[in-house]
């Protein structure tokens, strides 16, 4: 087994005017795939929730598990990427990039105890429905459509707000419903708080 395992290692190290150009293209392409493969892995394992509440287990997460998005009638349950990374492929890689400075800010401990999120939680908030705001509260209508809401079965208040506010692109959801999954930071001297 060891003098195989030398030989393939002595072939590998070889000069390449021992492999096809076939050979060569189809390793590339085989590698190509792997990589691909533990790349979306990695993706998609960074989108779950145990991945999420790795960190935010006593802070966040304990607030989610009383709204709405976390238990409901319908069963339909949010997990953390469906409200905090877009679903499409450029958006998402986009936010990812974004959030690797949540990551380390994490890693370096300025918000690894639950004081030192609350001293940041206003600015990081604030950072978060800028973003939100930018983009359209893209993440909120991948599951919530003005478009298709039956305004019939909201509350009067509601019902005006999404038909002409909505309606109209001079404000976007998140422009109402701050605070509608985590508890709110220190608001003071906020427009309409």
């Amino acid at each position: 087994m060891w003098n195989w395992i030398k030989k393939w290692w002595q072939l590998v190290r070889s000069p390449s005017k021992y492999f096809s150009l076939g050979f060569l293209t189809l390793g590339g392409f085989i590698a190509g795939i792997i990589f691909w493969g533990a790349f979306n892995t990695g993706m998609e394992f960074t989108n779950s929730e145990p991945f999420c509440v790795s960190c935010h287990r006593d802070n966040v997460y304990q607030e989610i598990q009383g709204t709405i998005h976390f238990t409901n009638r319908t069963g339909v349950r949010a997990i953390c990427s469906d409200c905090h990374v877009p679903h499409d492929w450029t958006d998402k890689m986009a936010r990812k990039m974004q959030a690797s400075k949540e990551v380390y800010a994490w890693v370096t401990g300025a918000i690894s105890t639950l004081d030192k999120f609350n001293e940041r939680r206003r600015e990081m908030a604030d950072r978060e429905w800028t973003r939100m705001k930018k983009n359209d509260s893209l993440e909120c209508r991948n599951c919530h459509e003005f478009v298709y809401m039956d305004f019939t079965r909201q509350s009067q208040r509601a019902s005006n707000q999404h038909s002409t506010a909505l309606a109209s692109g001079e404000k976007t959801c998140i422009d109402c419903h701050k605070g509608i999954a985590h508890k709110l930071p220190d608001m003071h001297g906020v427009e309409g708080f």
